[in-house]
């Protein structure tokens, strides 16, 4: 016996700014890679009961060149990848590692405790922990018997 699932369209669509967030970091701008001055380092986030959870990828990076701050529930981790010194007794075939600024930034729900983020970087992954408020963690109630 097969069970029948009823489809919602709301359900699998996009908020406005889901899909503007989605447009900007999909975006290429020509030249941009090329010339080194941007990239976007990959980010996963990701939710326990008692957190949220944001994984940058940032090979290479030193901690002194992030800059991480929450503002009006938007969370943005900023930095710059420095190049290092083309050795000029090389002559290169090809640079493929990016370099530069960049700035990524995430909207937070209200229910989250933005004084309480706690950032580590280890082996070039910027690992954030963002802890939920207390109201909204979920929560077992008993029911008494009289």
């Amino acid at each position: 016996m097969t069970t029948i699932t009823r489809w919602d369209p709301f359900q699998e669509a996009m908020t406005l700014r889901e899909a503007m967030n989605r447009l900007f970091e999909e975006s290429y701008v020509p030249g941009a890679a090329r010339n080194g001055n941007s990239f976007v380092p990959a980010l996963d986030l990701s939710e326990t009961p008692d957190a949220f959870h944001v994984e940058l990828a940032v090979p290479g990076l030193k901690a002194e060149n992030l800059n991480i701050t929450v503002e009006n529930g938007v969370l943005t981790i900023a930095g710059e990848m420095q190049q290092s010194e083309e050795k000029k007794e090389r002559n290169y075939h090809r640079i493929e590692r990016r370099y530069g600024r960049f700035s990524r930034s995430v909207t937070l729900p209200n229910t989250v405790r933005g004084d309480a983020i706690e950032a580590n970087l280890e082996n070039g992954v910027l690992f954030l922990s963002i802890p939920k408020a207390e109201e909204v963690k979920p929560r077992k109630i008993t029911v008494n018997v009289s």
